[in-house]
């Protein structure tokens, strides 16, 4: 089984956290929360750096070429 990692069309903002989900077999949800734990626990501003280059390096999953 090849996964690749994408963004989900299961998304809130841009599909990053879900992609993660759903690469890891995980609930969205979790995801999310812990997400947003280490956004504001890491003072907010790394989270939202990072969130920001995920949306640009990770493609969205119809644009991938199996």
């Amino acid at each position: 089984m090849d996964k690749k990692l994408s963004r989900s069309n299961n998304k809130m903002i841009a599909g990053v956290c879900s992609g993660i989900a759903e690469y890891f077999n995980l609930d969205p949800t979790i995801v999310r929360v812990g997400y947003a734990f280490l956004s504001v626990f890491s003072a907010g501003f790394p989270g939202l750096l990072l969130y920001a280059i995920l949306w640009i390096v990770m493609p969205q999953k119809n644009d991938l070429i199996y």
